[in-house]
């Protein structure tokens, strides 16, 4: 079985973080209310090609999209990476904003 992908939030960059043999993964992400709740908007999940195709982009999106729901967030999915993973992960429909 593999390892699980370490995934760090760095609330202060406004980002969930990845490493992995000396290479990065990283969501970037904002937050703007709406009709008085919080949205947390996803930009860009950008992940280094040496690492490509071992399920970092899905990590941080996981993470990010677990973290929005424990805070009682709603997600904008800006990113079209971030938008196709809500549709392929109906558990978290209810996120979208």
């Amino acid at each position: 079985m593999a390892e699980p992908i370490p995934v760090t939030h760095r609330v202060a960059d406004a980002c969930f973080e990845s490493r992995i043999d000396g290479h990065r993964g990283v969501l970037q992400y904002a937050r703007r209310d709406a009709d008085g709740r919080s949205v947390l908007v996803i930009p860009s999940v950008v992940v280094d090609r040496a690492i490509e195709g071992r399920g970092v982009a899905g990590a941080l999106t996981r993470a990010a999209l677990e973290w929005a729901r424990a805070e009682g967030w709603r997600v904008d999915p800006v990113c079209p990476y971030v938008d196709a993973w809500l549709r392929r992960h109906p558990e978290f429909a209810g996120l979208r904003a």
